[in-house]
């Protein structure tokens, strides 16, 4: 069947068909009037789409925000977040697969899922039949979904994900100061090329660009990852100067070693490695300081983010959301990295800041970070996949609801287990057998173990109940013991630390100084 062009007539006013008269011109007629109705509808209905900026730290503890109540900290930018926006102050990584937890909290946040409901096969770039949110949003939402920094998940995933992008960090830690990046333009990423600053303003500049560019057309979902406050901890000299001059104090549950072998990677992890054995409070403060000032830095960049917002066209429909992947341990416990299941290293922030989005309020109402993937669903009027584990947080912004979890639970590999109402918080190492009991209200550092406490036994009853009932939900096919446990006594040796080559010389001088190794430790890693 031909085609007969049909052209809008301005002297006349009316639709009219070229030239021609046949039987078809009603119809054609019809169908274009219903075609032009249907294309002002979904105009409308983007019209009324928020934009949503997704600004993602890499490792940010919760309790390193200065309006969240910590006072040794410079984060005025995040501040006014807080300010003018809502506060979940209960907010959880749900665990890891792997060792590197940003892997598998990045890939819960794009689908949706609990870690335990993606492929067992290399489940951080394999997602199944998951849909990755940003796809969701542009198929569904007409949004224009854009990625910004850092990608740990595969290249797969990212073509699911996104098909445009700039200065896109593909791997899952770099020298700030020093890294590559490549951009994505209709599904392709380009060649490599050095990044050309460090890395927390490199993203910001991509940010406040793409913004200042954004039509009103179409809603766009904006994803700055960032790379900060990740290791290595090197922000810019004035920023570490800054708090070696006016030092935060130490964690109030830093230990020198962690007292038992809770995971592999306490004893031989990359995150572990990276201060010797036992801590010193002089070694924990200098890299509290280090870390204080990559968080402060950060800060700054996303004050750059928001004043561009504030100053551009999308300044009153767009939503801005700030969280983390997970937190770190950071001398807690002996600790330092996040392969462990204490509040310091699972926790997280989350402010979210727009219209319809009460400000100056928070709650203490139990939040996942893969939570966000519905919530944003609602936000853009787009249904969420029924298959999915995240939840909508916006009735508990408006009120209506308290809560949408009764308890968290923490499940890290096949090691360690948690799960807490916020009163109780029982820990299960099922390699070693064993088991660890605290009274969050009480004790909210986790400092005083109340597991053979006759006065608690109903509690460690109660809580080995509420874990059995969330392995059950989500088919947790690990033991909580094992018949031959291993060792609880860790073995600390400082002649195997390894430091990866992307720790500037200053790091690895500073602490690895002393070793016979001449390079450091450096694995020859791609």
């Amino acid at each position: 069947m031909s085609f007969t062009p049909i052209f809008f007539d301005n002297n006349r006013g009316m639709i009219t068909k070229n030239k021609l008269s046949s039987p078809n011109a009603r119809m054609q007629r019809i169908a274009l009037v219903i075609g032009l109705v249907f294309a002002c509808m979904v105009q409308a209905k983007s019209a009324t789409r928020p934009n949503i900026i997704f600004l993602f730290a890499d490792d940010q503890r919760a309790d390193t925000i200065g309006a969240h109540g910590n006072p040794h900290i410079q984060t005025p930018n995040l501040d006014r977040l807080a300010e003018s926006g809502f506060s979940f102050r209960r907010n959880y990584c749900a665990g890891s697969f792997s060792g590197a937890v940003c892997v598998a909290s990045r890939a819960m946040l794009m689908t949706g899922r609990h870690w335990m409901r993606l492929p067992r096969n290399k489940p951080q770039s394999n997602w199944g039949n998951a849909k990755p949110l940003p796809a969701l949003l542009s198929e569904r939402g007409d949004y224009q979904s854009f990625i910004i920094g850092k990608w740990h998940n595969g290249k797969s995933t990212l073509d699911q994900s996104f098909h445009n992008g700039q200065s896109i960090y593909m791997g899952g830690m770099a020298d700030h100061a020093d890294f590559q990046v490549q951009d994505l333009s209709e599904g392709k990423l380009s060649a490599k090329r050095d990044a050309g600053g460090f890395s927390s303003t490199v993203f910001a500049d991509e940010a406040i660009r793409y913004i200042k560019g954004a039509g009103k057309e179409q809603p766009f979902f904006l994803y700055v990852a960032f790379m900060a406050p990740h290791d290595p901890r090197n922000p810019p000299e004035k920023y570490r100067q800054k708090y070696y001059k006016n030092r935060p104090p130490l964690p109030v549950n830093f230990l020198p070693q962690h007292p038992f072998q809770n995971a592999p990677q306490a004893t031989s992890g990359r995150d572990e490695g990276l201060a010797p054995w036992p801590r010193t409070k002089e070694m924990i403060s200098d890299q509290l300081c280090e870390y204080y000032g990559l968080i402060t830095h950060l800060d700054e960049q996303v004050g750059r983010v928001i004043k561009a917002l504030e100053k551009s066209i999308h300044s009153k429909n767009t939503i801005v959301i700030y969280t983390a992947d997970h937190g770190l341990a950071m001398g807690s416990h002996g600790l330092l990295g996040k392969q462990n299941v204490y509040e310091q290293s699972m926790s997280c922030p989350l402010i979210l800041s727009g219209p319809g989005i009460p400000s100056s309020q928070s709650s203490n109402a139990f939040t996942y970070v893969h939570d966000l993937y519905a919530t944003i669903c609602d936000f853009a009027s787009v249904e969420q996949p029924v298959e999915n584990d995240s939840k909508n947080l916006r009735s508990i912004m408006h009120l209506e609801i308290p809560q949408v979890h009764d308890s968290v639970f923490l499940p890290f590999q096949d090691n360690q287990r948690a799960v807490s109402d916020g009163e109780w918080k029982l820990h299960v190492y099922p390699k070693i057998n064993h088991r660890l009991l605290f009274n969050l209200e009480a004790d909210p550092h986790e400092t005083t173990d109340l597991l053979h406490d006759p006065a608690h036994q109903s509690q460690v009853i109660r809580m080995s109940k509420m874990m059995e009932t969330h392995r059950k939900k989500l088919g947790d096919p690990y033991p909580l013991s094992v018949a031959n446990p291993a060792s609880k006594k860790p073995n600390y040796a400082n002649d195997k630390r390894t430091l990866d080559r992307w720790q500037p010389k200053w790091i690895r001088d500073k602490y690895f100084s002393g070793r016979n190794d001449p390079n450091h430790g450096i694995r020859k890693t791609n």
